[in-house]
């Protein structure tokens, strides 16, 4: 048979060697280095989509959503400090730094948690002036850095979050580039400006949890017993850093799982390290179950919340409260389609713009350029904050409502069936249709 009447076949691109991966074989061959890059996992994994709510009908009454309350405060902090955090709403802003993000994005947040009536969180580099004064409630976060750290803004916090891990990069270090150390940044992390910062993977005084302790004890007193103090991991040994942040003496506990986001670190291990956040959360919920401190610690669920239901279905599992950090900038109004022949000049697309460390981003959110971060008004950005908070807490209402339920707390295992094997087996739910937990029975 001639080449010409030969039939024809469709080329059949492989799942293995697609042709994202295919493009950073060729973008690693040519540079010789490895890809740094924002946001959090973008491979699909089982998330709170892979889960639903079974509403009331006969077996369950609903409440009446226009007539019978369905509380969401949430008391973050009630172990050990004199002042526990009150916030209205079971959903809190996750630590980002001054120098990851501008200072107009720092006080947007602010301004938006406090309409809604919850918390903030500074991230790494210390707090600004900015971001205290528009923030009632404010957590600061004592990263392995200290960067920024000082006694006088310890006793200003309203709550301190000592981070061990973050759910992007557990077992890693944090990524500031020169091109976002400004003069303001570099004088607030006492570095040099323009030269890259990487902070440690580890705290330098203390190498488990006896030094923890230690620690926590030393904030105490530093504080004078008031503030709340959150021990913050990764999302990879779930059920023992809670066991063990929990004897170390933690009001609150934060688990972040690998949907969290960063500002910066290397692609291979925003993809290849942790788990995902459905995975995290019942062994955590156990730990705090076997040690008689689930709901007297208090467990914070981060990494890849979007919605009402994902905050739902996060308390639903045995969690207190969420916390957001990707969707608050997108709230903000980074990542936004009408910059979208800005974001294609920088060789991206709005949805997917992820290079944050090159402080080029149109939105002026994730910038130290003056002239980008000034397109960022923090009063219309932290209205739009305060509105999406907002529509997450009815969201969540509503499904509690839906359930029977008079406060969110009150959501359970109990509501909940997967749909998928995966995600049956992580939340221990039962496959809808079925009584089976994988597993279990």
């Amino acid at each position: 048979m001639s080449k010409k009447n030969k039939p024809q076949t469709i080329p059949r691109h492989s799942a293995t060697f697609d042709e994202y991966t295919l493009s950073e074989i060729r973008r690693a061959a040519s540079t010789g280095i490895y890809d740094i890059r924002g946001g959090g996992a973008k491979r699909q994994l089982p998330h709170f989509d892979d889960l639903l709510f079974l509403g009331a009908s006969m077996s369950r009454y609903p409440l009446e959503g226009y007539r019978e309350r369905c509380d969401t405060n949430v008391v973050l902090g009630t172990r050990y400090a004199s002042k526990p955090l009150e916030i209205d709403i079971p959903i809190t802003i996750a630590g980002m730094s001054f120098g990851s993000l501008s200072g107009q994005a720092k006080e947007a947040l602010g301004r938006g948690a406090n309409t809604a009536g919850t918390s903030t969180t500074t991230g790494d580099g210390g707090m600004t002036p900015e971001e205290r004064e528009h923030s009632a409630l404010l957590v600061y976060q004592y990263l392995p850095s200290r960067y920024g750290m000082n006694p006088d803004d310890l006793r200003k916090a309203d709550a301190i979050e000592i981070v061990v891990g973050q759910g992007a990069k557990p077992g890693g270090g944090g990524m500031l580039m020169g091109q976002k150390i400004s003069d303001r940044v570099a004088s607030m992390r006492t570095l040099p400006k323009g030269i890259d910062q990487r902070s440690a993977c580890r705290h330098p005084d203390w190498t488990g949890p006896d030094d923890l302790e230690i620690k926590i004890l030393e904030l105490r007193e530093i504080t004078n017993w008031e503030k709340p103090i959150y021990i913050k991991v990764g999302g990879a040994r779930p059920y023992y850093d809670t066991a063990l942040a929990i004897k170390a003496g933690a009001d609150v506990i934060v688990v972040d799982g690998m949907q969290g986001g960063t500002a910066a670190t290397q692609d291979v291990f925003i993809e290849h390290v942790g788990q995902p956040t459905l995975a995290c959360i019942r062994p955590a919920v156990q730990a705090l179950q076997d040690l008689d401190m689930h709901r007297k610690v208090q467990l914070i669920v981060s990494g890849g919340i979007r919605n009402g239901a994902d905050v739902a279905k996060a308390i639903a599992l045995g969690a207190d409260a969420v916390s957001i950090g990707t969707a608050a900038l997108v709230a903000l109004g980074d990542n936004h389609p009408q910059y979208e022949d800005e974001y294609q000049a920088l060789g991206t697309t709005a949805g997917a713009y992820d290079d944050w460390h090159e402080g080029q981003d149109p939105a002026g959110i994730t910038t130290q350029e003056p002239a980008l971060a000034s397109r960022l008004d923090p009063i219309t950005a932290g209205r739009r904050l305060s509105n999406y908070l907002k529509v997450m807490t009815l969201e969540a209402q509503t499904i509690a409502r839906a359930c029977g339920k008079n406060h969110v707390h009150n959501l359970e295992p109990e509501d909940l069936v997967a749909l998928t094997v995966e995600a049956s087996a992580m939340a221990q739910v039962p496959l809808s249709g079925t009584s089976w937990i994988p597993g279990q029975n």
